[in-house]
């Protein structure tokens, strides 16, 4: 070796051609530190006492005056303080002056329609329309049929009469109805429309409703959500979608309750998101509130949780029935239970359009209604709230009025005259065979996001495939031995009998799967639901499958098909029952349905408690030992369940316990994501 060159150390690591050096072996010293192993050294704990500091200095006032509570909707938005007793309601609308040309206002049809859109009793015939629709080829007809069917059964089992040719007496009342012209001077609820002379380049909520023609006035009308999520159909980029929500949020927030940008630095948010929330959703809305608004900390609840809260109760299974999907979700002890988390396609815009559906039948006096428009939504919308009940005892032929406000002419009021139409809407829940689920997602898409601040890119929650879901479509994969689950013997149910322990019209054609993990499968044992005694109405479903867990583990594999599609379109009984199917073993599913907390707007309608509770007990009964009564719990004595969710969000920001949930701008700017999991419950 030549002179002047040490003597090169040999290489233990067997690693050559890299930087990389081994490590030294840890001091001692060092693992005796207590360095950020106490709370007092995190970021939190330095945040809370900063905040503190801030808050001795701020004068006193009513608690909860300084939190703002945000619930955002697919048709409505409920904003108001923590210390408010009901909330702001706000149509989720924002029009916006564009350049000509402007589109028309489109409507995506959700309900089957008549192939012929020719009624058979418009040529006089005297037939019952239920018997010339079983007789029919029509799909539409059938559908119509099979839902009439059920209710007939009910009607039966209850002793109720039924009255014939009830669809023809009322069709020749409607067909010849001429409308009454009410005065402007005698019309109490005039509307002020806004016409084409307005210079307002953003109209929000009720505004933007009252415009007479938007097109000819230039300006766009759009719904920035769709459910659970951003509204992909309406918008071409999300930028336009996200500013259309802030739009509306600044604007309801100086209107309603004179709080201007500078004043944001002041209060704190609560928002509450879908129990199958999508990040990039809560990321841009939390990104909207923290960071382009400057709202001053911020705290995210799920809806369930927070309907929980709002009830005073601490376990429920909590059925959220919105305008376009329905949540159902498991709370055990201030804990949303992941794997009992359901979202179905339907709400209740499926109701207002299936009773115009119905209302179509038997020759609605409005002829020229189009739901595209936002008035005619409206009175379909006022009839429903109205004449819907879900009462068997309330079906007869009654007269009905309802009045027409339209742009340039005066108020018309018209008379109705209806049966069966009036139960057979709200039915359409718990019967959604004539829901076209393929064409409600026709146009919607994710945005395409170039940029995430994260290193490692999250699945969306709203795509998570829970043991619910995997419960409710188990029929649709294969067997264990690899053959179709069609292969299996049919569970035959007697519904000539109404001992056989099922509710008329509840779940038909539909199968109840489940044991409550995704992991075991299912095989048929032979129930007899003879032995099954019981005082409710009797099942109309030819057939079921009815399964029970085996012992052998099950592919986890979703055998091709869209799990979340697929079980989006379960009645809601059977839904609600694999909910808490997927939460536990007996003593849970007792436990959940024992304490069923319905909310949202069609929670309201008449005769839902009675519905869901016979429903689900056909449906517990012979499946579940020992199964008492199913019990739909009431919400509080003059809480309406529309508004249960954010009043539950105005509970927790009042709590001393929520000092620990809110994430500050900071937090935001440096964890993201992370840190809204780490601070909020169980997110």
């Amino acid at each position: 070796m030549p002179r002047g060159i040490p003597n090169a150390k040999r290489d233990d690591t067997g690693i050559k051609y890299t930087t990389f050096h081994v490590p030294l072996p840890p001091n001692p010293k060092h693992l005796a530190t207590s360095y950020l192993k106490s709370d007092g050294q995190t970021i939190w704990f330095r945040n809370a006492q900063r905040r503190n500091k801030d808050e001795v200095t701020q004068p006193e006032s009513r608690r909860g005056s300084q939190i703002l509570v945000v619930h955002l909707g697919s048709r409505f938005s409920r904003i108001g303080r923590a210390s408010d007793v009901t909330p702001v309601t706000v149509p989720t609308v924002v029009a916006r002056k564009s350049k000509p040309p402007i589109a028309p206002p489109s409507f995506v049809e959700a309900v089957s329609r008549r192939e012929s859109r020719i009624r058979p009793l418009d040529k006089g015939t005297e037939k019952d329309e239920y018997s010339v629709s079983l007789l029919s080829n029509d799909p539409f007809d059938q559908k119509i049929a099979a839902i009439t069917t059920s209710l007939r059964d009910r009607m039966r089992f209850y002793k109720l009469r039924v009255t014939p040719n009830a669809a023809h007496i009322a069709s020749t009342f409607n067909a010849p109805f001429k409308p009454e012209i009410i005065a402007e001077h005698n019309d109490p609820y005039r509307i002020d429309w806004i016409d084409s002379s307005s210079d307002e380049d953003v109209l929000v909520g009720e505004k933007a409703l009252r415009l007479a023609d938007p097109q000819s006035s230039n300006y766009i009308v759009r719904w920035p959500i769709y459910g659970p999520n951003f509204n992909t159909r309406d918008y071409p980029s999300l930028q336009a979608l996200l500013s259309d929500i802030e739009t509306l949020l600044r604007k309801t927030l100086s209107d309603k309750f004179s709080i201007e940008p500078r004043d944001y630095k002041n209060f704190s948010m609560v928002l509450i998101i879908p129990d199958l929330y999508d990040r990039c959703y809560v990321r841009d809305l939390v990104n909207i509130m923290l960071i382009s608004m400057g709202f001053k900390q911020l705290c995210a609840q799920q809806e369930s949780l927070a309907a929980t809260y709002g009830a005073g109760m601490s376990s429920a299974c909590v059925v959220d029935i919105g305008a376009k999907t329905t949540s159902i979700a498991c709370v055990d002890e201030g804990l949303v239970i992941a794997d009992s988390r359901m979202s179905l396609n339907l709400g209740g815009d499926d109701i207002t359009e299936f009773l115009y559906v119905l209302l179509e039948r038997i020759s609605f006096p409005y002829k020229d209604i189009d739901l595209a428009r936002s008035y005619d939504w409206k009175v379909m919308e006022d009839l429903k709230a109205r004449l819907c009940t879900l009462l068997e005892v309330d079906v007869a032929l009654n007269l009905y009025d309802f009045v027409v406000r339209k742009p340039g002419s005066a108020a018309e009021k018209y008379g109705l005259r209806a049966y069966d139409e009036i139960i057979l809407a709200p039915m359409v829940i718990f019967e959604p065979r004539v829901i076209e689920f393929d064409r409600k997602r026709i146009g919607l898409h994710d945005f395409h996001r170039d940029v995430t601040e994260e290193i490692l890119e999250q699945s969306s929650d709203r795509f998570t495939q829970t043991s619910a879901m995997i419960i409710s479509t188990q029929h649709l994969l294969p067997g264990p031995s690899g053959s179709s689950s069609s292969q299996y013997a049919d569970q035959k149910v007697d519904s000539s009998s109404p001992d056989a322990g099922h509710v008329p019209g509840s779940s038909s054609n539909i199968i109840v799967e489940g044991s409550g993990s995704a992991e075991v499968p299912m095989e048929v044992l032979e129930v007899d639901l003879e032995d099954n005694k019981s005082s409710v109405a009797p099942q109309t479903s030819p057939s079921k499958f009815i399964r029970r867990p085996s012992s052998e583990p099950a592919p986890a594999s979703s055998g091709g098909i869209d799990v979340c599609f697929e079980a989006s379109k379960l009645p809601l009984d059977v839904a609600i029952f694999n909910s808490a199917r997927a939460s536990g073993g007996d003593e849970k599913i007792r436990k959940y349905l024992q304490a069923v907390l319905v909310i949202g707007g069609t929670a309201r309608t008449p005769g839902m408690g009675h519905a869901l509770e016979s429903r689900l007990q056909a449906i517990a009964t012979p499946l579940v030992q020992n199964m008492e009564k199913v019990q739909i719990i009431p919400p509080p004595k003059d809480v309406d369940p529309r508004v249960l969710a954010w009043k539950g969000g105005a509970v927790l920001g009042k709590m001393d316990g929520a000092a620990e949930l809110w994430v500050t701008q900071q937090d935001w700017d440096v964890l993201g994501m992370r840190g809204l999991k780490e601070r909020c419950f169980f997110l």
